[in-house]
């Protein structure tokens, strides 16, 4: 048993002198591969058309976030108000800036605390607003052995991504760095 552990403690104190840098790393790595391309292709099916089409949001837009509200006006946008158009215009613009963001490492703790308010609003509009609530295999449940349902099971890995460069920053890779942010 000595000689097992005299081969796990070196490697263990490796990975803990390493983690400091690597763990930020490869949380932007993970959140730049898997939902940076995410967050952007939604973003682009709210925005209007032409330079200024994210202060025009289209109509999937107001869909997308305030469901039962365009179905009870019709899907006409005219009956909803500058709240409406004021939420739709900040969630497109989160979705555009907040990765980006982390994905270059800039104010990465704040970014990340918006991204966590932003995937639990979303996860929220989806299980309330879009029925998700009323559908099991939407829902999941943890510790199913089914990994793959889109909110409780995929929203989590999400999260554990965000938390982690919420407490940790962005990693010795990043703008926040060379900037001498903390």
């Amino acid at each position: 048993m000595r000689a097992l552990a005299n081969l796990y403690n070196p490697l263990v104190n490796l990975a803990e002198r390493l983690a400091p840098a690597t763990l930020p790393t490869l949380a932007r790595f993970t959140f730049a591969a898997t939902l940076l391309g995410y967050f952007w292709a939604s973003a682009l099916t709210k925005t209007g058309d032409g330079v200024l089409g994210i202060f025009q949001p289209s109509l999937g837009a107001y869909a997308q976030i305030f469901p039962k509200a365009m179905e009870a006006a019709s899907y006409d946008v005219g009956q909803l108000g500058l709240f409406h158009w004021a939420v739709v215009v900040a969630g497109t613009l989160a979705e555009f800036i907040l990765p980006l963001l982390i994905t270059v490492g800039l104010l990465t703790r704040l970014a990340a605390l918006g991204m966590i308010g932003f995937v639990a609003v979303q996860s929220l509009t989806d299980l309330y607003g879009h029925g998700g609530i009323d559908q099991p295999e939407t829902l999941g449940a943890w510790f199913d052995r089914i990994p793959d349902s889109v909110i409780l099971d995929q929203r989590l890995f999400w999260m554990v991504v965000l938390v982690t460069l919420l407490l940790k920053g962005a990693g010795p890779l990043s703008v926040d760095r060379l900037l001498g942010i903390r």
